[in-house]
């Protein structure tokens, strides 16, 4: 609880070079592609005159997540806000599957695997050998990660358990201190988000897809929770 109402933003990252080739991404580090790239500046020209600029910022480690935030910040008149980074908000670990083609993935493994790997809300992917070519996880960026928490590979139950610390501790504390909080970060750790703070079922989320470069309003009372019971398509800024 917070002693008054706030506003959320979630902004999940432009698109990615990755996205484009139709690869799983998870930890790994790519860039924008120039779509992304229009994508964050339009966010951010979106959020300046919707009047809705925030205070503080959360991203992620993740270069394409950290990228739109700045751009989004610099079309908002805002690139001075305070900035808090956190491991917890990155992109679901695809484990084995990263760098893979997705379409090459089902006709390896079949569209049913593949399908279960991608949307179940509990089965995770095939480990990550510590040899394999875009293991993320000797990055320095994770050397202050406790070897424990450090995953090989996740599923969003997993996204979940490892965000709503975060949410519960930095993000809720800015919430109380600021009016308008953004965090910009990936698909499935913003599907983590929406389903907490929506009440979402493991079922129901599984459902959800979060697109690029697109801001989501959530107005907060003081029990951090939604002012409006909406679904998540009506919160899009537009």
């Amino acid at each position: 609880m917070v002693n008054k109402a706030a506003r959320l933003i979630l902004l999940r990252h432009g698109e990615s070079q990755w996205n484009l080739e139709n690869r799983f991404t998870g930890w790994f580090d790519v860039n924008l592609t120039d779509k992304g790239v229009q994508e964050a500046v339009d966010a951010g020209q979106l959020l300046l005159s919707s009047g809705l600029v925030p205070d503080v910022v959360h991203t992620s480690l993740q270069t394409r997540a950290i990228l739109t935030a700045n751009l989004a910040l610099t079309e908002c008149e805002r690139p001075w806000i305070p900035v808090r980074r956190s491991w917890r908000l990155n992109e679901r670990h695809y484990g084995a599957l990263t760098g893979l083609n997705k379409q090459q993935t089902k006709d390896l493994h079949g569209e049913e695997k593949v399908q279960q790997w991608r949307r179940s809300y509990s089965t995770r992917p095939p480990s990550m050998p510590e040899d394999h070519p875009h293991n993320p996880n000797t990055d320095v960026r994770y050397r202050s990660v406790p070897e424990d928490l450090l995953p090989n590979t996740e599923c969003l139950a997993d996204v979940v358990d490892r965000l709503v610390p975060y949410w519960e501790g930095p993000i809720t504390e800015d919430l109380d201190s600021y009016n308008t909080v953004l965090v910009a970060a990936h698909g499935n750790s913003l599907r983590a988000l929406v389903k907490h703070l929506d009440g979402m079922s493991d079922t129901e989320v599984l459902n959800l897809d979060i697109p690029t470069g697109a801001p989501i309003v959530y107005e907060l009372d003081a029990n951090l929770s939604p002012s409006e019971s909406v679904p998540v398509s009506e919160r899009y800024l537009t």
